[in-house]
């Protein structure tokens, strides 16, 4: 099992309330967009997204997990570390990764964003063996390993540090695959949502 999605990690993944990164960057994923939420645990990530109406299909390897998912949401078990890539030739319009780490799993994830796909992950950093599990390096991002794995994508945000509660030590990228603009022009990915844009 991979630390970071075991009960013994800072926070139990799948559970509580959606990662504030999630939530921040969720309104760069196109309307009813499909989204693959990759180690859902309990869901907490698939709920956000189908509640936005969005086609979410979630996948995990504990089946006690997925049957906690709300009607409307794909479940797969899977073996993501051990078996075969279950959405081989599909792609996603985003692609959804918290507390998981395993890095083969990093061009499949990259060839599984369709164009115009965004790329939210948060996941653990080295340091965190200070504070905690996973301490293991095998389950830690490397300085900038985030950027450096997903480098053809074009990055949106980007934060590497320390968060006091609880204690962890943690990487987060939003990217997205440019599907190119009409007349050259720059895509344009708001940094804020709309509804929270004033006046």
């Amino acid at each position: 099992m991979n630390p970071a999605t075991s009960p013994t990690a800072p926070a139990v993944h799948g559970l509580g309330a959606p990662s504030r990164w999630v939530q921040r960057w969720s309104h760069l994923v196109q309307p009813k967009g499909r989204v693959l939420d990759v180690a859902c645990g309990a869901g907490r990530h698939s709920r956000w997204f189908a509640q936005r109406q969005h086609a979410v299909v979630a996948v995990d390897r504990a089946p006690e997990a997925l049957a906690a998912l709300p009607a409307g949401v794909e479940a797969v078990c899977a073996d993501l570390e051990g078996g075969p890539w279950p959405f081989l030739g599909q792609t996603f319009d985003a692609v959804v990764v918290t507390n998981y780490l395993w890095r083969p799993l990093f061009p499949v994830l990259l060839a599984s964003l369709a164009p115009g796909g965004v790329l939210i992950y948060e996941t653990f950093a080295l340091g965190n063996e200070s504070v905690g599990k996973p301490s293991r390096p095998d389950f830690l991002l490397r300085p900038a390993e985030l950027l450096q794995a997903f480098d053809e994508l074009e990055t949106v945000a980007y934060e590497a540090g320390f968060e006091a509660s609880p204690e962890r030590f943690v990487q987060r990228l939003c990217a997205v695959r440019p599907n190119g603009q009409p007349n050259g022009a720059p895509a344009r990915y708001p940094l804020t949502p709309l509804s929270a844009t004033p006046g």
